[in-house]
Protein backbone atom coordinates (compact mmCIF):
# COMPACT_ATOMS: atom_id res chain seq x y z
CA UNK A 1 0.00 0.00 0.00
CA UNK A 2 1.29 3.43 -0.88
CA UNK A 3 2.04 5.85 1.91
CA UNK A 4 0.18 9.14 1.93
CA UNK A 5 2.25 12.22 1.40
CA UNK A 6 2.40 14.95 4.05
CA UNK A 7 -0.03 17.81 3.66
CA UNK A 8 1.17 20.99 2.00
CA UNK A 9 0.63 24.14 4.09
CA UNK A 10 -2.24 26.21 2.71
CA UNK A 11 0.05 29.22 2.24
CA UNK A 12 2.26 27.20 -0.11
CA UNK A 13 -0.42 25.41 -2.10
CA UNK A 14 -0.51 26.15 -5.83
CA UNK A 15 -3.59 27.90 -7.21
CA UNK A 16 -4.19 24.88 -9.45
CA UNK A 17 -3.39 21.31 -8.50
CA UNK A 18 -4.12 17.94 -10.10
CA UNK A 19 -5.89 14.99 -8.50
CA UNK A 20 -6.23 11.70 -10.39
CA UNK A 21 -5.84 13.51 -13.70
CA UNK A 22 -8.36 16.27 -12.94
CA UNK A 23 -7.22 19.87 -12.55
CA UNK A 24 -8.63 21.62 -9.48
CA UNK A 25 -8.57 25.24 -8.42
CA UNK A 26 -7.65 25.71 -4.77
CA UNK A 27 -9.25 28.21 -2.39
CA UNK A 28 -6.52 30.74 -3.18
CA UNK A 29 -7.33 30.78 -6.91
CA UNK A 30 -8.83 34.16 -7.95
CA UNK A 31 -11.73 32.45 -9.76
CA UNK A 32 -12.74 30.56 -6.61
CA UNK A 33 -12.38 33.70 -4.48
CA UNK A 34 -14.63 35.58 -6.90
CA UNK A 35 -17.20 32.79 -7.07
CA UNK A 36 -17.42 32.52 -3.29
CA UNK A 37 -18.35 36.21 -3.14
CA UNK A 38 -20.88 36.01 -5.97
CA UNK A 39 -22.30 32.51 -5.41
CA UNK A 40 -22.35 31.51 -1.73
CA UNK A 41 -23.55 27.92 -1.68
CA UNK A 42 -25.91 26.02 0.59
CA UNK A 43 -26.52 22.31 1.33
CA UNK A 44 -22.77 21.75 1.89
CA UNK A 45 -21.76 22.59 -1.69
CA UNK A 46 -18.79 24.66 -0.60
CA UNK A 47 -15.84 22.43 -1.55
CA UNK A 48 -14.75 19.08 -2.98
CA UNK A 49 -15.67 16.28 -0.56
CA UNK A 50 -13.40 13.32 0.15
CA UNK A 51 -15.86 10.65 -0.98
CA UNK A 52 -15.49 11.97 -4.53
CA UNK A 53 -11.89 10.74 -4.50
CA UNK A 54 -13.02 7.31 -3.29
CA UNK A 55 -15.57 7.17 -6.08
CA UNK A 56 -12.98 8.19 -8.68
CA UNK A 57 -10.57 5.53 -7.45
CA UNK A 58 -13.28 2.86 -7.56
CA UNK A 59 -14.27 3.87 -11.09
CA UNK A 60 -10.64 3.77 -12.16
CA UNK A 61 -10.63 0.08 -11.16
CA UNK A 62 -14.15 -0.54 -12.51
CA UNK A 63 -14.47 1.82 -15.49
CA UNK A 64 -17.78 2.58 -17.19
CA UNK A 65 -17.93 2.05 -20.94
CA UNK A 66 -17.32 4.96 -23.28
CA UNK A 67 -20.45 7.07 -23.92
CA UNK A 68 -22.23 5.73 -20.82
CA UNK A 69 -24.93 8.20 -19.77
CA UNK A 70 -24.08 9.09 -16.17
CA UNK A 71 -26.02 11.13 -13.64
CA UNK A 72 -24.05 12.46 -10.68
CA UNK A 73 -26.59 13.20 -7.95
CA UNK A 74 -25.74 15.86 -5.39
CA UNK A 75 -22.86 16.79 -7.69
CA UNK A 76 -21.68 19.92 -5.91
CA UNK A 77 -18.62 21.18 -7.75
CA UNK A 78 -18.75 18.14 -10.02
CA UNK A 79 -15.37 16.52 -9.42
CA UNK A 80 -16.50 12.97 -10.20
CA UNK A 81 -18.63 14.10 -13.13
CA UNK A 82 -15.62 15.85 -14.65
CA UNK A 83 -13.46 12.78 -14.01
CA UNK A 84 -15.92 10.48 -15.80
CA UNK A 85 -16.16 12.80 -18.79
CA UNK A 86 -12.41 13.37 -19.03
CA UNK A 87 -11.14 9.88 -18.17
CA UNK A 88 -13.81 7.65 -19.71
CA UNK A 89 -15.41 9.87 -22.39
CA UNK A 90 -18.85 9.43 -20.82
CA UNK A 91 -21.86 11.74 -21.24
CA UNK A 92 -22.41 13.21 -17.79
CA UNK A 93 -25.11 15.29 -16.15
CA UNK A 94 -24.58 16.86 -12.75
CA UNK A 95 -27.70 17.39 -10.66
CA UNK A 96 -27.91 19.44 -7.48
CA UNK A 97 -30.66 21.23 -5.58
CA UNK A 98 -28.45 24.30 -5.14
CA UNK A 99 -28.06 26.33 -8.38
CA UNK A 100 -25.08 28.19 -6.91
CA UNK A 101 -22.82 25.14 -7.17
CA UNK A 102 -22.92 25.16 -10.96
CA UNK A 103 -20.64 28.16 -11.57
CA UNK A 104 -17.96 26.23 -9.66
CA UNK A 105 -18.69 23.08 -11.64
CA UNK A 106 -18.60 24.89 -14.99
CA UNK A 107 -15.37 26.69 -14.08
CA UNK A 108 -13.69 23.36 -13.37
CA UNK A 109 -15.26 21.69 -16.42
CA UNK A 110 -13.81 24.47 -18.57
CA UNK A 111 -10.41 24.11 -16.93
CA UNK A 112 -10.48 20.40 -17.81
CA UNK A 113 -11.92 20.99 -21.30
CA UNK A 114 -15.06 18.90 -20.79
CA UNK A 115 -18.79 19.63 -20.77
CA UNK A 116 -21.08 18.62 -17.91
CA UNK A 117 -24.79 19.18 -18.39
CA UNK A 118 -26.24 21.04 -15.37
CA UNK A 119 -29.59 20.05 -13.88
CA UNK A 120 -31.15 21.84 -10.91
CA UNK A 121 -33.40 19.38 -9.09
CA UNK A 122 -33.83 17.83 -5.68
CA UNK A 123 -33.56 14.05 -5.37
CA UNK A 124 -37.35 13.86 -5.03
CA UNK A 125 -37.75 15.69 -8.33
CA UNK A 126 -35.80 13.04 -10.24
CA UNK A 127 -38.79 11.18 -11.63
CA UNK A 128 -38.88 7.98 -13.66
CA UNK A 129 -38.96 9.87 -16.96
CA UNK A 130 -35.83 11.85 -16.08
CA UNK A 131 -33.96 8.83 -14.71
CA UNK A 132 -34.76 6.77 -17.81
CA UNK A 133 -32.18 8.84 -19.74
CA UNK A 134 -29.28 7.40 -17.70
CA UNK A 135 -27.38 4.12 -17.46
CA UNK A 136 -25.47 4.84 -14.25
CA UNK A 137 -26.08 6.97 -11.15
CA UNK A 138 -23.11 8.08 -9.05
CA UNK A 139 -22.81 10.18 -5.92
CA UNK A 140 -20.44 10.98 -3.07
CA UNK A 141 -21.18 12.28 0.42
CA UNK A 142 -24.91 12.54 -0.30
CA UNK A 143 -26.43 10.69 2.67
CA UNK A 144 -25.67 13.13 5.50
CA UNK A 145 -29.20 13.66 6.92
CA UNK A 146 -31.44 10.97 8.43
CA UNK A 147 -34.22 11.98 6.03
CA UNK A 148 -32.00 11.14 3.05
CA UNK A 149 -32.28 7.45 3.95
CA UNK A 150 -35.92 7.45 2.77
CA UNK A 151 -35.17 9.86 -0.07
CA UNK A 152 -32.44 7.71 -1.59
CA UNK A 153 -34.34 4.46 -1.03
CA UNK A 154 -37.28 5.90 -2.99
CA UNK A 155 -34.89 7.22 -5.64
CA UNK A 156 -33.47 3.72 -6.08
CA UNK A 157 -36.98 2.33 -6.57
CA UNK A 158 -37.64 4.89 -9.32
CA UNK A 159 -34.24 4.20 -10.89
CA UNK A 160 -35.01 0.49 -11.12
CA UNK A 161 -38.38 1.24 -12.72
CA UNK A 162 -36.68 3.64 -15.14
CA UNK A 163 -34.23 1.00 -16.36
CA UNK A 164 -31.05 2.45 -14.82
CA UNK A 165 -28.38 -0.27 -14.67
CA UNK A 166 -26.48 0.67 -11.51
CA UNK A 167 -25.96 3.20 -8.75
CA UNK A 168 -22.54 3.69 -7.16
CA UNK A 169 -22.48 5.78 -3.98
CA UNK A 170 -19.46 6.62 -1.80
CA UNK A 171 -19.72 7.75 1.81
CA UNK A 172 -17.45 8.14 4.86
CA UNK A 173 -19.68 5.68 6.75
CA UNK A 174 -22.12 8.18 8.19
CA UNK A 175 -24.94 6.54 10.13
CA UNK A 176 -27.73 7.43 7.65
CA UNK A 177 -25.70 5.78 4.89
CA UNK A 178 -25.00 2.69 7.02
CA UNK A 179 -28.73 2.44 7.79
CA UNK A 180 -29.58 2.78 4.09
CA UNK A 181 -27.21 -0.06 3.15
CA UNK A 182 -28.79 -2.33 5.77
CA UNK A 183 -32.24 -1.43 4.49
CA UNK A 184 -31.34 -2.53 0.97
CA UNK A 185 -30.72 -6.15 1.99
CA UNK A 186 -34.28 -7.33 1.33
CA UNK A 187 -34.98 -5.02 -1.60
CA UNK A 188 -32.03 -4.66 -3.99
CA UNK A 189 -29.06 -6.65 -5.21
CA UNK A 190 -26.10 -4.72 -3.84
CA UNK A 191 -22.58 -4.82 -2.47
CA UNK A 192 -20.77 -2.60 0.03
CA UNK A 193 -17.00 -2.30 -0.17
CA UNK A 194 -14.70 -0.79 2.44
CA UNK A 195 -12.47 1.52 0.39
CA UNK A 196 -9.30 3.39 1.21
CA UNK A 197 -7.30 5.84 -0.89
CA UNK A 198 -3.90 6.63 0.70
CA UNK A 199 -2.93 9.28 -1.87
CA UNK A 200 -2.92 11.80 -3.45
CA UNK A 201 -5.79 12.96 -1.19
CA UNK A 202 -6.18 10.45 1.66
CA UNK A 203 -9.77 9.24 2.06
CA UNK A 204 -11.61 6.21 3.37
CA UNK A 205 -15.19 5.03 3.60
CA UNK A 206 -17.63 2.70 1.88
CA UNK A 207 -18.62 2.18 -1.74
CA UNK A 208 -22.22 1.03 -2.26
CA UNK A 209 -22.98 -0.64 -5.61
CA UNK A 210 -26.66 -1.20 -6.33
CA UNK A 211 -27.28 -3.47 -9.34
CA UNK A 212 -30.78 -2.69 -10.57
CA UNK A 213 -30.51 -5.24 -13.38
CA UNK A 214 -30.23 -8.04 -10.81
CA UNK A 215 -32.72 -6.64 -8.29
Amino acid sequence: MKKSSSATPASKQPAIQEELGVKLMTAKHPVIKKLKKEHPTSIHGDKFWSSSYLLMDYLNDNPPKKNTNILEIGCGWGLTAIYCSKRFKCDVTGVDADPDVFPYLQAHAGLNEVYIKPLVKTFDQLDVETLSEYDLIIGGDICFWDSLNDTLFDLFKRAKKAGVNKAIIADPQRQPFVDLCARLDDNFSHEVWDWELPEPTPANGDILIVDFDKS
